[in-house]
């Protein structure tokens, strides 16, 4: 089996998503060697909690060597760059939850850092809008959770007040979250990354990790034509997290099943009708937050993601299928299990999968005056869910240490917001 892994991870960690800016000078691709080093850390995977991690590891200890692996040619290739660029305040998530705790000092870290680096950061305010009386209780469920969590400035808005926020908005209520912000994460991750070098790390891009294993006194990390030794290793996969997991020898569960979330993004002409973003309120069953409007640093109004499974882990073509992926999947008892208790809100996804129409019926719901001839299919995302075998889906961030290996096992959103908190975190467990 490990063999059959290692293969895979040749082939597959990372996944690709070019953005125009670049960092990459003193950045070392492909050679062919590092000297050995066990005083050293090795961190895989070069998403913005990787190069966080490596970046929070500069800063604690000067002069230590840290060396990131990535497979793409370059930093935030996934999930980094493919997600709602949203920097969440805190309203979903239970209180005293991982989540909860680092989605509210990651926050605070990122407005920071981008403020620091000139970074585009863009606190628009976001409505969270009940449009209809059989949301009344999750929706009071949800307002008591987001004070719980200490959301800055969040109010409770009639009809009338939500208008007066988003005039082209409809509903009976909405928390208004001023604070919820919007940002450039790939931006993030290749500023993480030049900070990484400055400090005399090494972030190899083109490097996929093809095998790990302990020798004495040391962590010997595999990619293709050399080997290198370290003393600790962090694995920050996303996508592939549950096979890295396993190739150190940890725990099976919990699975990753990929899904697809499609963007429509708004014709200029209508994209002013939303001034900041509108949400749904949540289904607590169900790990998504719904089709939404966000706006996007660059001016742009997206709507979505919806959530679609995904028949590959690192392929954003509509069609994109990898059988090794699908097997994967469609073989573990954990999504069928899963997918037993949510049938009809999958016929509802797949209804807007294969429908401009449909998909917007449910958007149309909040912000009735932009309709199916006002949005354009624009880029796909892929999101690393996490499962148990008993089909369950894992809520919390997930993040197991071990001898040496510190493996983050589930880090779905708000994990962009929460990563430089996360970083601080796993570095207080390594010690």
């Amino acid at each position: 089996m490990v063999p059959e892994v290692c293969r895979f991870l040749a082939r597959s960690v990372g996944v690709s998503h070019a953005r125009g800016v670049g960092f990459s000078r003193g950045v070392r691709r492909r050679v062919g060697s590092i000297p050995v080093d066990t005083d050293a850390v090795a961190v895989v995977g070069g998403g913005i909690v990787g190069l966080a991690v490596a970046r929070e590891l500069t800063r604690r200890r000067p002069g230590l060597r840290v060396e990131v692996f990535e497979k793409e040619d370059r930093v935030g290739a996934h999930q980094t760059g493919h997600n709602s660029g949203v920097v969440h305040a805190g309203i979903y998530y239970r209180p005293g939850s991982l989540k909860a705790e680092l989605c509210t000092r990651g926050r605070d870290l990122m407005r920071d850092y981008c403020a620091e680096h000139a970074i585009p950061y863009e606190a628009c305010g976001k409505l969270v809008v009940a449009v209809d009386a059989a949301e009344s209780a999750r929706f009071d469920a949800l307002e008591a959770t987001a004070r719980a969590n200490g959301v800055p400035g969040l109010s409770r808005l009639d009809a009338a007040g939500l208008r007066e926020i988003e005039p082209h908005a409809r509903g009976l209520a909405a928390l208004h979250s001023p604070q919820t912000a919007i940002t450039d994460f790939v931006a993030v991750a290749e500023s993480l990354a030049a900070e990484v070098v400055a400090a005399g790390g090494a972030v190899h891009l083109g490097h996929a990790v093809t095998g790990v294993r302990r020798t004495a006194g040391a962590i010997e990390v595999a990619t293709p034509g050399a080997r290198h030794r370290f003393g600790r290793l962090v694995l920050c996969g996303g996508l592939q997290s549950d096979r890295l997991g396993r190739l150190v020898g940890g725990p099976p569960q919990p699975r990753i099943v990929p899904f697809r979330g499609e963007y429509l993004s708004v014709v200029p002409a209508k994209r002013d009708l939303v001034r900041g973003m509108v949400y749904p309120v949540p289904d607590p069953a169900y790990p998504f937050l719904g089709v939404h409007f966000t706006r996007r640093v660059d001016g742009g109004l997206e709507i979505g993601p919806n959530a679609f499974l995904a028949l590959s882990r690192d392929r954003y073509g509509r069609a994109s299928l990898s059988p090794r992926d699908a097997a994967a999947t469609l073989g573990f008892g954990g999504f069928w299990r899963f997918s037993r208790s949510h049938w009809r809100t999958g016929l509802e996804e797949l209804r807007g999968v294969m429908s401009v129409a449909s998909y917007l019926r449910g958007a149309q719901r909040y912000v009735p005056a932009i309709g199916p001839a006002d949005v354009r299919r624009e880029r796909l995302g892929l999101r690393a869910q996490a499962v148990e075998a008993d089909g369950s889906l894992v809520d919390d961030f997930v993040i197991h240490a071990s001898d040496g290996i510190t493996s983050v096992r589930n880090a779905p959103s708000p994990a962009a917001t929460s990563s430089l908190a996360i970083a601080e975190h796993v570095v207080d467990r390594m010690g």
